[in-house]
Formats: C-alpha cells, structure tokens, sequence
C-alpha cells in the first residue's frame, strides 16, 4: 500500500534551549532543565539525519524549513551552511526548499548578512517595540536591555536587502501601546511583514511566585528554577490581559484597514482572511492542529513547539520516520483535541470560524459543562467581533479583483452599521 505524502511543518532548535539573552517571560528557557545545560548543540551527523528524513517525508513542491531556539544563531554561520549544502544533497528535483530563521538579531553581522542574502532566508526578528518597552522584558543575563543591539541586527539585515519581518510578543507592558508600537515598526523599521504573539504564561498555584522571578536561574540567585509546563489556572504578572489584548488588535487592525491594506502584512489579518476563504493557514485560529512539530537539538520530536515536555515525545529522527509520527493516534488525537475540546460557548460563539478557539495551551478557565475556555477569550471575541465585517468586505473585494487601495476605509470610517448587522 502507497502512503501519499502530505505537507508538514517543524520548528527546528539547532541550539535546544540555549539562549544569549534572558528574556523574562521566555518559558522555553526553561526547557534546558529537560537536557544538558550545556550541551544544546545539533551536531553536523544530527543535522544531516534530520534534513534527510525531513525531506523524504515531505512531498514535491514548496517546503519549509524553519530554524528557532533558544537562540538559532548561537550555531554559527558554518552550521548553517552545511545545512544549505545538505539541502541541495538530499531534496528532490521539484522541491522547492525554502528557510527561514528566528532570531533576536544580536549576532548578526556582516558576515550574516551575507549569507542569509545569499541563501535567500526569511529572517523574523523579535522586537517588542521602541526601546522603552523592548527594555522592560527582553534583557540580557545581566538585567541590560537589548534593544540597541537588536536594532543593529535589524539595520545589517536591511543593508544587505534580507527578507525580515517583526515578531511581537503582546505583553502587560506593551499591551496598551499598540498604535505606538505598530508605527514604530512600520514607519522607523520601514517593516511590510508584523506577527504580534500574546504572552499566556500559565502556572500552577506552587510556582507563581518562582515563576514571576522568570524561567531561567541566573547568577547568584537562590530562586531555583521551574520547568514550564501546559499546568495550572494561574498566569505570571507579565501575561497580557484578555482585554488589553483585544484592544491591541483592534487598534492595530483599525489603523492598517484605513493605511496600509496591500502595504503591510499582519499574520492575524492574513489568518482571518485565510479562514474565510476555507483554507486557515495559522494553527492557531485553525480548526486543528498537529501539523507543527517541534525537533530539538538532538533530534527528539514532540507534538508542538508548546508541548516539549513529558507525554509528547513522539520520537527521535534517528529511528522513527516523520510520517509514522504525525499519522499515530497519539498525534491525531492531539491534533483533533483541538477541535473535539472546543466548550459549548465555542460552539455559539459568531466568529468561531475565524477563531476556533485559540490555542489549546492557552484553554484552562474552567466552564459549567467541564470543557475550557481560551484564556483571551473576551479580547479574542471583541477583536474578531470588531474586524469581521470589515475582513468580508476586503474578501469580496479580492474576489472582485479590487486593488489594494480601493480596499482601504476611509479615515473616518466607524463602521458601526456594518458591525450592528453582524451582531445581528
């Protein structure tokens, strides 16, 4: 019997955990407790394993190679160019392999900036905004900011024409900037391509207060440090509140309706459209998951990038195939629970087919009928609530074949009737 192959994404840790900077609400730093502190390196005989099995498991056309960590560039340039020489060694003749890396810019130099032009990777660099809020979370292991060097990082990438774009955790800090965090992006970065990630970091009653010191143990201190688990119905003081975030999103989307539609792309505003065509392309507004698996350093695979913990190893690339690891019950089962485990408010809810829930991490506020709500609930809602309208009539423009700019809403464009006829 043939098994056909069918497309599949990863996210690859070629440093495990390892990270050159300490940002507080990072929860996989924590994951170093699972592996040798010191030893988070995918060797060059790992790596080939991997490319190898990678790319014989996927079929023809595009694939995606995606490099994160901890810290992916931690590897040096040389790993990854004998990763871009494997490439071409093993993947087929009408295999389109395309990679790309996310990093937090501070090793990036003219020597990156080469290569990454050279080898044509996408680059997403983790900003959080301008200095003042970048500092507040995104230190270093001696409590510095990193903002000067993530900029420079960013201005490297740029002289030497790399394809980038932004990633945005939303947290308490920034969560009630979003149009100054939006502008500074688009208009001082000059950035087309924006993914703004809420931080959720759930915990158990027995570690908030370890966990609010961070997820990482450093210098002297005596706290000692706790590994991250999907557990608990608590969250740290730097999680995002529901309705900051909602607010965020709208004030963003409001903004890029009326300015920057064609110009600026928003993976969420992406996602909602993707959704309203059939064909959801973000996990986490998709109706399952299971498709992303997440390869550590030493080639262990686990269900998700969120679920590298115990109970969701799948394997390892040195004696277990990639299709019979994503086909398992086990996977399956992970996957459909997404969609099996939605609560009855879900179900009612008027824009469940642009939302579906949210991430399943992120699903522990206890309901009446035993099922969980998305802890972002009420700003997911408000958001998707609020956009609606204005994503079906962009869809109908594409269909139309409208241009961009015909697309846009005019400054002072409320749209309260359209929103009114929605709710209805």
């Amino acid at each position: 019997m043939i098994t056909m192959k069918k497309p599949f994404s990863a996210t690859i840790k070629p440093s495990g955990a390892a990270c050159n900077i300490n940002c507080e609400y990072c929860f996989f730093l924590s994951k170093e407790l699972l592996f040798d502190e010191h030893a988070q390196r995918m060797s060059v005989e790992e790596l080939e394993r991997f490319i190898g099995s990678y790319l014989d498991a996927q079929p023809d056309g595009d694939v995606e190679l995606a490099w994160q960590g901890g810290e992916p560039t931690l590897r040096g340039v040389a790993f990854f160019d004998k990763a871009c020489e494997l490439v071409e060694k093993y993947r087929r003749p009408h295999q389109r392999v395309h990679q790309s890396i996310q990093t937090n810019a501070i090793l990036i130099d003219d020597e990156w900036g080469r290569f990454l032009s050279d080898h044509h990777f996408l680059v997403g660099v983790s900003m959080d905004g301008p200095q003042y809020l970048h500092d507040i979370y995104r230190i270093d292991r001696r409590g510095h900011g990193t903002f000067q060097k993530t900029c420079e990082g960013w201005r490297v990438l740029e002289r030497y024409g790399v394809d980038r774009t932004i990633l945005c955790t939303v947290n308490r800090a920034n969560s009630t900037h979003a149009l100054e965090v939006y502008r500074y992006f688009r208009d001082d970065l000059g950035a087309s391509f924006m993914q703004f990630i809420p931080i959720v970091e759930r915990v158990t009653a027995a570690d908030a207060a370890i966990a609010e010191h961070g997820w990482r143990k450093t210098g002297e201190s005596k706290i000692r440090s706790v590994l991250y688990r999907q557990q608990g119905d608590q969250v740290t003081s730097r999680t995002v509140d529901p309705d900051d975030f909602g607010s965020f999103m709208i004030a963003i989307f409001d903004e890029w309706s009326r300015h920057d539609i064609g110009r600026v792309s928003v993976q969420h505003f992406d996602s909602m459209l993707d959704c309203y065509f059939g064909t959801p392309s973000f996990c986490v507004h998709s109706p399952v998951c299971g498709g992303d698996l997440a390869v550590m350093h030493n080639g262990d695979v686990y269900s998700c990038d969120h679920y590298v913990e115990e109970g969701y190893r799948l394997g390892n690339v040195a004696d277990s195939d990639f299709m019979e690891m994503l086909n398992s019950d086990r996977q399956r089962e992970f996957g459909e629970r997404k969609r099996t485990g939605m609560s009855q408010e879900c179900d009612r809810c008027p824009v469940r087919w642009m939302c579906w829930g949210g991430c399943p991490k992120d699903r522990f506020v206890r309901q009446a009928d035993g099922s969980s709500l998305n802890y972002l609930c009420p700003g997911y809602r408000r958001f998707f609530m609020h956009a609606a309208p204005t994503v079906i009539r962009i869809a109908h423009g594409l269909v139309l074949g409208r241009t961009p700019d015909s697309l846009m809403l005019p400054p002072d464009h409320e749209g309260s009737a359209a929103r009114r006829a929605y709710d209805r």
